[in-house]
């Protein structure tokens, strides 16, 4: 399939996705700590309910529980400590009326600590830590979408038939080179390529997760809110890993 091919049959998602980066452009541009969180929030909570879905959960507890912790966390210098926190407070309930539902701890370490962790990432290191994350993850997505579409010949693994390994390589690589380009201030080269290639690799690992869980779930998106892409989780799904990644090297590195 020739590229001309390939973008006209996208047309849909790259429409999508011009219009998510539009946003986030003028978020970052704003550079409001109150609007970050409040952007983080609302699609901490759309990913809560389309991971519901995927675990097979019906209670609604989770809501309250987040909705606490998100709030907290608008006033905690460290908002991935109140993880452990929250995690306290759910295993005392659940030992104090043995009711609990055991699956409410699924979302609170996916997609909730990531959240959180995304959130910390933006107070400790700035909106240009995000720009870095974006690039770097949207960077092995449009690589491996392109590259696997082109020349893909080799699966992957199982858990994701349509991921071939020279996807995954193409978009590793694009990945790399766009993450030294936007790499933040302040950090060598070296210490650029590592972060950039360790965060693309783990996104693909987050995109995998996501698939995993919905090929258990029985179900072909998270959700139906973003044309052509499927739901929240399907478009955030290797932030959610890369973010993390991210914040645990630059404490190392920085």
């Amino acid at each position: 399939m020739s590229f001309s091919e390939i973008v006209s049959s996208s047309s849909t998602r790259i429409k999508t996705a011009l219009a998510l980066f539009m946003i986030a452009a003028i978020v970052g541009y704003i550079d409001s700590f109150f609007l970050m969180w409040l952007l983080f929030g609302g699609l901490l909570v759309v990913s809560i309910n389309e991971s519901m879905k995927l675990y097979k959960m019906e209670s609604n507890s989770i809501f309250l529980y987040s909705g606490v912790l998100w709030f907290t966390a608008y006033f905690y210098p460290n908002p991935e400590d109140l993880i452990f926190v929250i995690a306290l407070v759910y295993a005392s309930v659940l030992a104090y009326s043995k009711k609990l539902d055991k699956k409410i701890f699924l979302p609170l370490l996916y997609p909730t600590a990531s959240f959180l962790f995304l959130l910390t990432l933006y107070i400790e290191y700035g909106v240009m830590s995000l720009l870095w994350l974006l690039v770097i993850v949207a960077g092995a997505d449009i690589g491996a979408y392109f590259v696997g579409r082109t020349i893909g010949k080799t699966k992957f693994c199982e858990t994701s038939p349509n991921k071939t390994l020279e996807g995954v390589a193409g978009g590793l690589v694009f990945a790399t080179i766009f993450g030294l380009i936007f790499a933040i201030d302040n950090i060598s080269t070296f210490g650029a390529i590592v972060i950039s290639l360790v965060v693309a690799l783990a996104s693909v690992f987050g995109d995998l997760f996501e698939s995993y869980l919905k090929r258990e779930a029985g179900v072909k998106d998270s959700g139906d809110i973003l044309p052509g892409h499927g739901g929240i989780l399907d478009r955030t799904d290797g932030y959610l890993f890369g973010g993390i990644i991210m914040l645990v090297l630059l404490r190392a590195i920085m």
